[in-house]
């Protein structure tokens, strides 16, 4: 638990709460123990006693007053331990030990950089000015439609869209990612499984359902924010056989977030909107081979970008900047000329036990060996909306066009270059 408290002292109050909470929970256990041996100790004496007798009576109403007394003490010690069941959950995961201290995105270091920054002869525009310049990206019918950070993608825009998914599957499936195409709406349990509850509620879309008594909150039901819940959760409360480990999944889905958090960064262009699309990668794998199974995920999602031919680098997240779930995280980010900046593409994670603990998915290391939590990994492969906003600035072009990668353009129907609107 100590551990945890490298991420910033903010944490520390959110550790202190559960403390409190769990001393108080062992202090009632205690006192609950005494008084049930008590209990036992009056029942023994009774039997002894004659019942018409002042001494049984005494005994009777000790044995009644410590009944009552154990009733109270049960109903207070539930209502701890859900207190500290919520405590718990608010608790971060613990950073592993290679994970630089820092107390921000500053602080950072660059583990890699891939290829060079392309060059121009003509000042770079971002890709939402491309876009609208080539009639592929129609901000204004997405506003429309549904509102504030929603667009709708074009012809070539959303050939382009459907061929990165096509791409980004294919390629993941050639190096052991078995694909699957899991729904889109999720439930309360899956997300408290995978960490996004109950911290993150106020980034998720809750759909409207019908209350009564027969309603279960675990059934409640959200619009996933990632398919790192739903393909993470194929394996909830199951136990898995060592030598299926480790297993690799592929998926592609469509994101929902409502972004409460996101105070008003990135309005322009498809950096931040409430609906995206992805191809996620996830993993589970034995504790021991983990991290050596991260620095793979890392590589399968880079792989992407070097096959598009996009310059990016790869930097470590330091303890201020690593989410709540993870243990330890590489970020891609790609470079957008048009916006001079590096902006994050994937991050890659390993979250060493913590879903595992939340979602119940365990294995067992031998037969007739205690079955343990697995390590669950997992790494955007990589976003597509960010990966079409990366392809429009890199590959620009003076006249106003943009060149397809060759590597994509058997998924684009042989589509080679995209020129402006007449």
């Amino acid at each position: 638990m100590e551990d945890v408290l490298r991420r910033g002292p903010d944490v520390a109050a959110v550790v202190n709460a559960w403390k409190s909470l769990d001393e108080r929970r062992r202090r009632l256990q205690a006192e609950l123990d005494t008084m049930r041996q008590q209990r036992n100790a009056a029942n023994e004496r009774m039997a002894k006693l004659d019942k018409k007798s002042a001494e049984f009576a005494g005994a009777r109403d000790e044995l009644k007053s410590l009944s009552g007394k154990i009733k109270d003490g049960e109903g207070e010690l539930a209502r701890i331990e859900g207190d500290c069941e919520q405590a718990l959950l608010a608790i971060p995961n613990a950073p592993h030990g290679s994970v630089p201290t820092g107390a921000g995105a500053d602080d950072n270091p660059v583990l890699h950089v891939w290829g060079a920054k392309p060059t121009y002869a003509f000042a770079p525009r971002p890709h939402w000015e491309i876009g609208e310049a080539l009639g592929i990206l129609d901000f204004a019918a997405g506003a429309k439609i549904s509102g504030a950070r929603f667009t709708v993608l074009r012809g070539a825009g959303s050939k382009l869209e459907r061929a990165l998914v096509g791409f980004m599957l294919d390629l993941h499936g050639q190096h052991g990612y078995e694909e699957v195409w899991p729904p889109a709406i999720v439930r309360r349990a899956s997300l408290r499984g995978t960490g996004q509850l109950p911290k993150f509620e106020a980034d998720l879309f809750r759909l409207a359902i019908p209350t009564g008594p027969d309603h279960v909150p675990d059934n409640d039901l959200f619009l996933s924010p990632t398919a790192e819940v739903q393909v993470t959760n194929l394996h909830a409360d199951e136990i898995l056989d060592a030598d299926r480990l480790p297993l690799r999944y592929t998926a592609y889905t469509q994101c929902f977030r409502a972004e409460a958090g996101a105070g008003g960064k990135d309005t322009r262009g498809l950096i931040r909107q409430h609906q995206f699309d992805k191809v996620e990668l996830v993993k589970f794998a034995a504790p021991e081979t983990s991290y050596a199974e991260l620095e793979l995920l890392r590589a399968d999602a880079e792989r992407v970008l070097q096959t598009l031919g996009l310059h990016y680098r790869v930097v470590t997240l330091c303890t201020g900047d690593l989410s709540f779930t993870s243990a330890k995280t590489y970020d891609l980010e790609v470079w957008l000329p048009g916006q001079d900046a590096y902006r994050e593409i994937s991050s890659c994670s390993n979250f060493e036990d913590f879903q595992a603990r939340r979602a119940k998915i365990r294995y067992r290391p031998a037969a007739g060996e205690k079955a343990r939590p697995v390590h669950t990994l997992n790494g955007s492969g990589v976003a597509i909306g960010r990966t079409l906003v990366a392809i429009l600035e890199q590959y620009q072009q003076a006249d106003g066009s943009v060149i397809v990668p060759p590597a994509l353009r058997p998924y684009a129907g042989g589509l080679e270059r995209i020129r402006p609107r007449e």
